[in-house]
């Protein structure tokens, strides 16, 4: 046991049993337990995140806000993040923010670890923290930052059979966990448009992430404000395995360790649209991190601060490479934005709202 959590061996024992775990409950038991007992973030840790390559990625998301806020009339707002990690992002954008003289009138930071609760108020002291969304205020409009938020919720992953599409299900196999096939006819969980696909296919459905994104759509289009999610998808549907497992910074077998791992899965930014459409909220259209970061911006910055730092102009042009390059973050994050009715277009994306 650690801080009253099961180990590893017993999250096995805990999460498959007669074959009724579905990967949701398995990615909601063991992200649970990883994310509740240690900051996974850096280079000690498991996985590194944009914010923490740079504080250039931090400065454009305050770049963001403060334009949009601007546009809007310079109105009182929230700034909330789900899942914000150390701090980081936020540290930096709320920087930014203050010097347009865009400044919250409050910091509202969504997250259970008390970790990671730590880390982020060691940096934004006047932050709140709340448990889930339904807890964020209600006087004023938010402006939502997302980063590699979606892609650690529960997923649902069904596979195409010779008998049709069932959903796969974890359980124990001599000691080991491993994905099997239900036995329960699931045709209806998959997308009318991948149904057809041949035997061995796998469709994956994101309802938690949903959910979060309209209860994110509610409280816009009844307060006002906008939402930024940033995240390694696609736009979908589409069909594929994507869920994967992370252990000091190397893919491991997603169903060893439960726990101790960080289990994700790539984002559907069209299934996010669809969850904000429905709450009357439009979402913009689907870019590429690195077209994001160089429309708002990301070399302009870059060249400040080469010019600021001589000595440190290789690291940061390395910096910015690592965010804005297809061969890196640039072309597999994504990034879109969902606004409520009557506030502007949002900076930093081309055409029209999806």
């Amino acid at each position: 046991m650690r801080d009253g959590l099961p180990n590893p061996e017993q999250l096995i024992s805990e999460i498959a049993t007669a074959r009724a775990t579905t990967i949701a409950d398995y990615m909601a038991a063991a992200n649970g337990h990883y994310y509740a007992t240690r900051d996974p973030l850096g280079a000690a840790g498991d996985f590194t995140t944009a914010p923490e390559i740079s504080q250039m990625f931090g400065e454009m998301v305050g770049v963001w806000i403060a334009d949009l806020w601007s546009r809007a009339g310079s109105p009182a707002f929230r700034y909330v993040e789900l899942g914000p990690g150390r701090g980081t992002l936020a540290a930096d954008a709320l920087r930014v923010m203050a010097r347009f003289g865009c400044t919250p009138a409050g910091i509202d930071l969504v997250e259970t670890s008390p970790t990671l609760r730590a880390a982020q108020l060691a940096r934004i002291p006047n932050a709140e923290h709340h448990d889930e969304i339904d807890a964020l205020p209600d006087d004023a409009p938010l402006i939502i930052v997302a980063n590699e938020f979606f892609d650690a919720l529960p997923i649902h992953q069904y596979v195409r059979t010779i008998d049709g599409w069932r959903e796969r299900m974890v359980e124990r196999q001599g000691g080991a966990l491993a994905p099997v096939a239900n036995d329960t006819p699931a045709d209806d969980a998959v997308p009318a448009v991948l149904r057809d696909k041949p035997e061995g296919t796998i469709v994956e459905t994101a309802p938690v992430a949903a959910a979060i994104m309209q209860r994110c759509a509610f409280r816009l289009a009844r307060q006002g404000g906008a939402m930024l999610a940033i995240d390694y998808g696609y736009g979908g549907p589409a069909a594929g395995d994507t869920l994967q497992a992370v252990k000091a910074h190397r893919f491991v077998d997603p169903f060893a360790n439960p726990g101790e791992v960080d289990l994700t899965a790539h984002v559907d930014f069209t299934a996010l649209a669809a969850s904000a459409r429905s709450a009357a909220v439009p979402a913009s259209p689907l870019t590429t991190q690195g077209d994001w970061l160089q429309r708002l911006g990301v070399d302009a910055r870059l060249q400040s601060l080469a010019a600021a730092a001589p000595a440190r102009a290789d690291e940061l042009k390395g910096q910015r490479d690592r965010l804005v390059e297809p061969r890196e973050m640039g072309d597999l994050f994504k990034v879109m934005a969902f606004t409520a009715p009557g506030w502007p277009a949002p900076a930093g994306f081309t055409g029209d709202t999806a």
